[in-house]
């Protein structure tokens, strides 16, 4: 039986694919209540033409309107890459419990890889971390959206 980290990745890896044919940064994320998922969603960046709209704030509000709160005790946010920092204050201001993330982001990460704000001793709230979840199938669905940019933008220049 696969493990449940893993089976609640693969939907956010879904929607990170979805991310891309919408010509989005494909970044996905599901948050899961009580072994259920309760909000999905990618980034909407270009579509929305809103710099907040990653995949994890869309979804974190997804997540609250479903459950009638505005804490998401009790919840996990699944999410193809370690969140920024934006994101992660708001998981930390949502009082969620777990993050689980698949690909590490050494240029924006705030759960451990360039700032910690998940687990600052200075907020009120600490989330539990989880990297590297399915990180190669993270990874890749980036690796190949960025390949495909580069490709279309050489292509172009000739």
């Amino acid at each position: 039986m696969p493990d449940a980290d893993e089976m609640f990745m693969k939907y956010a890896i879904q929607q990170a694919r979805m991310a891309a044919e919408e010509d989005e940064v494909p970044v996905g994320a599901v948050i899961v209540h009580e072994r259920k998922i309760i909000a999905k969603g990618h980034n909407q960046i270009e579509t929305l033409k809103d710099p907040t709209a990653h995949a994890e704030m869309i979804v974190i509000t997804q997540a609250a309107n479903y459950l009638h709160l505005k804490w998401l005790q009790d919840c996990t946010l699944y999410v193809t890459i370690e969140p920024c920092s934006m994101c992660a204050g708001a998981l930390v201001l949502s009082r969620i419990s777990r993050v689980c993330f698949g690909a590490r982001d050494p240029k924006t990460g705030a759960c451990g890889s360039v700032v910690n704000i998940a687990n600052h001793k200075g907020l009120n709230h600490r989330v539990d971390v989880k990297g590297g979840i399915l990180t190669e199938e993270c990874s890749g669905v980036l690796s190949e959206f960025f390949q495909k940019k580069r490709q279309a933008k050489r292509f172009l220049e000739n």
